[in-house]
């Protein structure tokens, strides 16, 4: 499944949707990942050093989106090189993290899609604890539940409600194929205004979700 951010992102707001997470980043560029959203919510530790180690990567289906809601915490970390190394092996499609990562040199070897608001080398242990898997988080002003789709590319991250994800990502495919027909005529000569009239180009804009 190769659809972009930038068209989803195109087809939500024709839809009058929200999804587009900001201001997350791609941390490995040119890694991208698209699943349905395992969730996984952290909360400060309730005394230092008290914390265990989270293991919910034992319960993650491979090609689920690991999605960490810490807050926006970018004082300490919540992933690092040994949960990407065990996510690479459970051929887990990627993370989200409202937070920070570590370790960013050993996830980058394994081209491991990660997307954060920054990399930190301060660990999370014994500062904030897992709270609950498989509930609602919260990436800035998006929710997302658990099975919402998550897609990120090197644009960003966007969220689309799993009962929306069909139709939505129809819409994406009609404006990536008009994109594509669009360049076609512009390598051919034709000006780029009647190119996009040829193809409807204008149709696809916000609020607009009727054919």
């Amino acid at each position: 499944m190769t659809i972009s951010t930038t068209s989803l992102s195109d087809a939500l707001d024709m839809a009058g949707l929200g999804g587009q997470v900001h201001p997350l980043r791609a941390l490995v560029p040119g890694a991208r990942c698209a699943g349905p959203a395992f969730t996984v919510r952290f909360e400060d530790a309730e005394r230092p050093g008290a914390a265990p180690a989270a293991n919910y990567l034992e319960d993650t289906p491979p090609g689920s989106v690991v999605v960490i809601d810490n807050s926006g915490r970018t004082d300490c970390t919540v992933w690092g090189g040994l949960l990407t190394a065990f996510a690479t092996h459970r051929r887990v499609a990627g993370t989200v993290i409202w937070g920070a990562c570590r370790d960013l040199a050993e996830i980058r070897a394994l081209a491991y899609p990660m997307f954060a608001l920054r990399p930190y080398m301060r660990t999370g242990k014994g500062r904030v604890r897992c709270a609950e898997v498989g509930g609602v988080v919260r990436l800035g002003e998006v929710e997302v539940a658990a099975g919402d789709w998550i897609v990120a590319d090197d644009d960003g991250v966007v969220r689309v409600a799993a009962e929306r994800w069909s139709t939505i990502a129809a819409q994406s495919r009609k404006i990536e194929a008009a994109e594509e027909r669009i360049l076609a005529d512009v390598h051919a000569g034709i000006p780029l205004a009647e190119a996009r009239r040829r193809h409807r180009y204008d149709h696809f804009k916000i609020g607009n979700s009727h054919d």
